[in-house]
Formats: C-alpha cells, sequence, structure tokens
C-alpha cells in the first residue's frame, strides 16, 4: 500500500544552507532525562527517530559553559571535549539512517540557579528570574558580552566537531540572545539595550562571528514568536508575532539557514499545550506570520500526528518543514509510516503531557503514554516497532481485562508470536476506565490509546478478544489456559480513603445516595444533588475534571483540595493554569489547602492543613475523588490456593498495570509491554537487569562494552 499522493509534498528535500533535509520531518529539540551524561541511551532515542524517517533529529537544550547549570534539570552539554565524545554517538546513530544532526546551543542565563556548579551566572540586566526563586545574574560589560559570544562560537565548534549538521542558537526560554531581545529583561542604556536594533545587536554579532568560521554547517534560530498576552505572556514588555517578532526575523533573516518556530516564554504551556485545551496546529495564528518575512525555509510545531494538518500547513504557507516533539516521542516511525501509507499504523500522541511532566520533576528519564518503549532503546533494548519471536508460540495464556495494560500486553504478545491469546473483558466495549475518561470535557484524544492498539490487535495478531465475560473463580480455573494475566484495573475507593488522611473519611460511604464516585456518576448515572462538594485528595486530573463536568451539567459546584490550586501534578503537565480558569469561568467556589475529614448530614468538615482550623460546607451531594483501589480478588485468591491452580493446570498467573499498582497510564501500557516482552524468562514477574550507564570505578571502555552486550539478551542498537 503506498501513500497518497498528496502527500507526496512531506518528502521532497529541503535544502539548508550547506546541508539537505530529505524530507519535511524535523524533530525539533525536546528533553528526556539522557542529556550527554547517558550517550547511550541519547544516541538510541535519538536514532530511533531517524530510523523512523525523521529528516532532522534534535538535542535538547545544550548548555554551552559551566555557569549555564539548571540542575536538577537534565539538558545536554556541550562544554568540553568529553561532551563532544559522548554526542558524537548521537550523531553517528542519525548518520547512519541518513538523518541531519541537530544541537540546540543554550545559555540559560539567570534561570541557570547554578545548583551543581557554583558559578555564578551572567544576563543582559540585573533581574531576579521570574521563576527560578532566589536566582539572579550579572549584568555583563561589553568586555563580557564579547566573552559570551566566543563562548557560544566555541561550543558551535564542539558540536560541529562531534558531526552536528545543524547548529541551532536559541533565542527564547530565558536564554542570552532573548534576554538582549525582550524588554521585560533588557534595562540596558548602551548599544545593547533600548531600541530594537540595539535589543537585537547580540544575535546578530553572534550570528556573524559564527558565519565566519562555520561554513560547513546549516545555521538557524529556534524563536517563540510572540510572547503572548498576559497571563500566558510578558504582554506588552515581550514581543507580537506581527510586530517584533516579524521585525527580528527580518532582522536575521541573511544570517541564518532557517528558522524553528514556536510561541510563548517559560510559560511554555502555551506551546507545548496539552491536547485537553489545544487542538493540533493551535499555534497557526502566530506562526504563520514567519514564512511572510522569511526568504529561508520555516518550521512549526503544533503537536501534528495527521499528515491532512501536515499538508494544508504547508500548502497554506504557514511553514515549509513539519516539526514536531511529543508526536516524535509517541510514534518514531510516523514518517515512515506516511511514506508507504500505513495511516492506520501511526501511533498517535494523545496530548496528555505525560513526557512533558519528567521533565518538570527534574529530568528523570522519559515516558511515554502511547509508546512504553520511549526511553527504553538502549537500556533494555526495545524497539517500538520490532518484537523479538517467542520459541513457545502454542502457549494458552488468557488476559484478563482489556484496559491499557491489558490491551498493551495482549498486543504486544501477538505481536511476538504467541498464537493462543485470549483477551477477556467483562464489559461490552474494550478500554477500561478509558471507556469514560475519554469521554471527559477536553479527554477525547486520550481514546487514541485503545483505537491503536485493537487496530493492532485485530489487523497483526492472533489476539483473541472476547466481551461481556465477567469471569468469576471458577471461570478462571476452567478457562483451560497455562499462563493467566491479570489487568483487570482499579476503581475510585468510595470511603474517601487517601495519601493524606491513610484513613476514611468519617460518614464517607458511596453506597449512601448523596456519597458519589466518578464511575458511579459518569458510568452508572448516579444523580447529584443541587449543590455538590468535589473532595479532591488525587494529584492529577480527575478531582478538576469532576468539578468541570458536573458545574457544566448545571450544579453549583464546590472544589475542595488540599494543594495551592487543583491537583499539583497538573502543573507537570502544563494544565494547571488552564483548569484553573475553566473552573473560574464556571462559578466553580474553590477552597486550597484544606481537607476533608467528615461528610454527614449534609454538612462537610474541612480542615486547613496549616492552620489547623475547622469550616463547614453544606452540600447536597459530595463526589470523593480520593484514592484508587487495584481490583485485585480474583489473584490474590489464586495465589493464596496453590492447588487449585495446579489442579488447573495453571502454571503461572500474573498481575499488571492499576491492578497491581494504581498510576498514571502510562504506566499501565509500560507493565503491560514489560511482561510480555519477557514472557519467556524464568520469572517474567521480575525486571531483567537492564543497562545502567554510570560510571564504574577503574573500568576500562571493554568493561562498559560488555556491560551493554551481557545485560541484553537480543539488544537492537
Amino acid at each position: 500500500m503506498g501513500r497518497e499522493k498528496r502527500h507526496d509534498i512531506l518528502f521532497e528535500p529541503i535544502k539548508l544552507g550547506p546541508k539537505v533535509l530529505k524530507n519535511r520531518f524535523w524533530q525539533v529539540p525536546h528533553c528526556n532525562g539522557a542529556g550527554s551524561d547517558k550517550p547511550g541511551m541519547q544516541a538510541s532515542f535519538r536514532g530511533m527517530k531517524a530510523e523512523g524517517g525523521w529528516g532532522a533529529v534534535f538535542t535538547e537544550v545544550c548548555f554551552i559553559t559551566h555557569d549555564s547549570d539548571i540542575h536538577p534539570w537534565v539538558g545536554s552539554k556541550i562544554i568540553d571535549e568529553g561532551d563532544v565524545r559522548n554526542l558524537s554517538l548521537m550523531c553517528d546513530s542519525i548518520h547512519a539512517h541518513g538523518g541531519l544532526a541537530g544541537v540546540e546551543l543554550t545559555h540559560a542565563t539567570s534561570f541557570g540557579f547554578n545548583a551543581e556548579t557554583r558559578e555564578p551566572t551572567r544576563a543582559a540586566s540585573q533581574i531576579p528570574h521570574e521563576f527560578e526563586p532566589m536566582a539572579s545574574a550579572r549584568a555583563m560589560t561589553i568586555k563580557e558580552i564579547r566573552q559570551i559570544q566566543r563562548e557560544h562560537v566555541d561550543a558551535a565548534l564542539r558540536a560541529r566537531a562531534a558531526g552536528f549538521d545543524l547548529l541551532t542558537v536559541y533565542v527564547g526560554l530565558s536564554t542570552i540572545p532573548q534576554h538582549f531581545l525582550y524588554r521585560t529583561h533588557n534595562k540596558r542604556t548602551d548599544e545593547y539595550g533600548g531600541s530594537f536594533e540595539n535589543r537585537c545587536r547580540f544575535t546578530r554579532e553572534l550570528l556573524e562571528m559564527m558565519r565566519e568560521e562555520i561554513d560547513d554547517c546549516a545555521i538557524g534560530i529556534r524563536f517563540p514568536i510572540d510572547t503572548l498576552p498576559e497571563p500566558f505572556g510578558h504582554g506588552d514588555l515581550g514581543i507580537k508575532a506581527e510586530d517584533e517578532g516579524v521585525a527580528f526575523i527580518k532582522a536575521m533573516d541573511d544570517l541564518v539557514d532557517y528558522w524553528d518556530i514556536n510561541i510563548g516564554t517559560l510559560n511554555w504551556g502555551e506551546d507545548a499545550g496539552s491536547s485537553r485545551f489545544f487542538d493540533s496546529n493551535h499555534q497557526a495564528l502566530y506562526t504563520q506570520h514567519a514564512k511572510k518575512a522569511s526568504k529561508k525555509p520555516v518550521i512549526n510545531v503544533g503537536r501534528f500526528t495527521d499528515p491532512e494538518v501536515m499538508i494544508k500547513a504547508i500548502n497554506s504557507g504557514q511553514c515549509d518543514i513539519i516539526g514536531a516533539a511529543r508526536p516524535s516521542i509517541a510514534d518514531p516511525f510516523l514518517p515512515k509510516k506516511i511514506e508507504e501509507g500505513l495511516y492506520n499504523d501511526i501511533r498517535e500522541c494523545i496530548g496528555c503531557n505525560i513526557c512533558v511532566s519528567r521533565w518538570e520533576k527534574g529530568g528523570p528519564p522519559i515516558w511515554c503514554t502511547q509508546n512504553p518503549t520511549s526511553g527504553e532503546e538502549y537500556r533494555r533494548g526495545w524497539h517500538p516497532e520490532k518484537y523479538v519471536p517467542t520459541d513457545n508460540p502454542d502457549l494458552p495464556i488468557v488476559v484478563v481485562g482489556a484496559g491499557p495494560a491489558g490491551l498493551e500486553c495482549a498486543m504486544t504478545l501477538g505481536l511476538r508470536g504467541y498464537n493462543t491469546v485470549h483477551l477477556i473483558e467483562a464489559e461490552a466495549e474494550i478500554g477500561g476506565h478509558l471507556r469514560w475518561v475519554s469521554k471527559l470535557p477536553g479527554f477525547g484524544a486520550w481514546k487514541r490509546v485503545i483505537d491503536w492498539r485493537e487496530t493492532q490487535i485485530r489487523t497483526k495478531t492472533n489476539v483473541q478478544i472476547i466481551l461481556n465475560n465477567r469471569l468469576n473463580y471458577q471461570d478462571i480455573l476452567e478457562c483451560g489456559a497455562e499462563r493467566i494475566v491479570f489487568a483487570t484495573g482499579s476503581n475510585w475507593d468510595e470511603t474517601g480513603m487517601s495519601s493524606l488522611l491513610h484513613d476514611d473519611i468519617a460518614g464517607a460511604n458511596a453506597s449512601k445516595p448523596e456519597i458519589c464516585t466518578p464511575e458511579q456518576y459518569c458510568v452508572h448515572g448516579k444523580k447529584l444533588g443541587k449543590r455538590v462538594l468535589v473532595i479532591d485528595n488525587d494529584p492529577y486530573y480527575m478531582g478538576s475534571a469532576m468539578a468541570q463536568l458536573i458545574a457544566e451539567n448545571g450544579h453549583e459546584v464546590t472544589y475542595a483540595t488540599y494543594g495551592d490550586t487543583v491537583g499539583p501534578y497538573l502543573r507537570l503537565v502544563l494544565e494547571e493554569q488552564r483548569m484553573l480558569m475553566r473552573l473560574m469561568e464556571l462559578g466553580v467556589t474553590t477552597i486550597n489547602h484544606h481537607i476533608a475529614v467528615a461528610v454527614e448530614n449534609g454538612n462537610a468538615t474541612l480542615v486547613d492543613i496549616w492552620k489547623g482550623e475547622e469550616m463547614t460546607v453544606e452540600y447536597d451531594s459530595v463526589m470523593l475523588v480520593t484514592h484508587k483501589t487495584s481490583n485485585c480478588d480474583l489473584y490474590d485468591q489464586l495465589q493464596g490456593s496453590p492447588d487449585d491452580m495446579s489442579n488447573a493446570g495453571i502454571k503461572s498467573i500474573h498481575l499488571i498495570g492499576d491492578a497491581h499498582t494504581p498510576s498514571v497510564i502510562a504506566q499501565a501500557t509500560f507493565s503491560g509491554t514489560r511482561l510480555a516482552r519477557e514472557f519467556d524468562s524464568d520469572n517474567p514477574d521480575q525486571h531483567k537487569p537492564f543497562i545502567r550507564e554510570r560510571r564504574l570505578l577503574n573500568a576500562t571502555e571493554k568493561d562498559y562494552q560488555l556491560d551493554a552486550e551481557t545485560l541484553l539478551v537480543k539488544p537492537y542498537h
């Protein structure tokens, strides 16, 4: 099956100065937790994108000096020859598949608190940083400006030595060039401050210096063309796309080979916006101005997953190249699948921003809800499109529960060649809790987790899906399987048990007509009274989503949470601000820093977590969003009855996903694929050892090679 002819434009080569991009797919800089200190992970992670057809593949922010240290967040470094050596492995892995390797040269100014290096940092002006507490910087003299420009050029030369083809100067997210450009940061009165021309001077001089010494790499700029109005940006002290955004592009266009355009500031929820609040290509209103101003190729981002949206962006004159971070994480092979016309196989990003949250937590290894192999390419040898064939294809296996974990597990087992896998679901539809979660306001894209796995199962495996079959203990014993995987999920607790109380809420019992859980309301249609108190002791999305849904359905809602605003994890997925504003628009009354300790006779007792003072809230109904409880009774009963298992011919049972430990969906899909990929091991419940990239005392290079060769059974890289 070939691609649609109208998609041919996506595979036209693009000239970028001295380099040629083989197609119009560009993995923009994004973090993954590897930096330059885990060269194996970095190389395999980025190399996988090149293997999947991405024409350009970039590092994340790549810091150029010691005084640009954002610890504990993890970025790459190109500070010395050791970094050159480590990052050259990434370049080699990209070049092996015909891609161009790109680096994002960055100095974090006062955002670099330098917690690790303890070095003071530098900026255009000495202004306290708006995001990093207690962080400031030295206002550079002219001599020091020359020095840091020189340091940018030296870093570019090191990047070229490492093998990078594309050298991006980052003019955004609290970088040195951005601090000179934005009036909110630049308070200088010399030739580098004041007028627009003066504020551009630093970047122009830097590009001229790079051009003098480098002529065999493409040089470009990553630039937020609009800093957005308040409360999302810098207001009048930032830049507007149609004003200084366009003017900056025109001022630098003769010195660059490409423009990588996005929007926003350090409040980057408006850039990497989640699917709950933003559609694909939502930045077009701003980014479309760049192409009108530049004669060079322009890259845009906007969570592009659909080739129809991509070609529309190109044909409309909005951009020349499709940039993507999250879609390339969810499906490293997105370009190849479009090229080969395998549209139904595209693993579309759901825009949940769980990948973003890993960076926001300080840069641990990346997670992806849709692609559980992300970040595991090197240390576990996992490939998103290749599966090690089983040596025991006729082993009879039953997977109980077709939620995210069960679907992933059954699909992976089927793709590995197990021919007698039965996926048994108690309900009339597959999907587990995502059946109803994906119907909540803004959550429609999350259904892709279900749809993609169902398509793979039905078109590529022999897995049998059996619906409307709620198994009991006797059914399990009589199912005829040798191996049984329980992926039976979890339910919201009906008594108010939470991490805050470590106990029930007095009077909370969801069997009462006035007490309700999310499943009871969304799945079973339990009625609520006029005044609804939502008790949110969960750190993620469900409490605020319930408050939104119930308010949109016409109820008077009071939302009580222990947090500062809404679920604290929403800050990590860049949804907190938008969610809070939505609740305010709906007239929801928010009570922060309070824990509910009792709900009785229409009155809830809330305790201030700081002062210990009590307050009373009247209600007609209570929505409990406090804790999820695993549904693992069948597994526990079987585990406690080894004789029954033996007599039934059941050789092993396994527990995955929320049925094991309630968590985010990304953990459920990881749990499912991990078990299925290691199902042939002596003890599949125990994770196989994986490569730990770390310094070993007195180690030789041979020791590291042995580590990689022996720990992975069948590595792909």
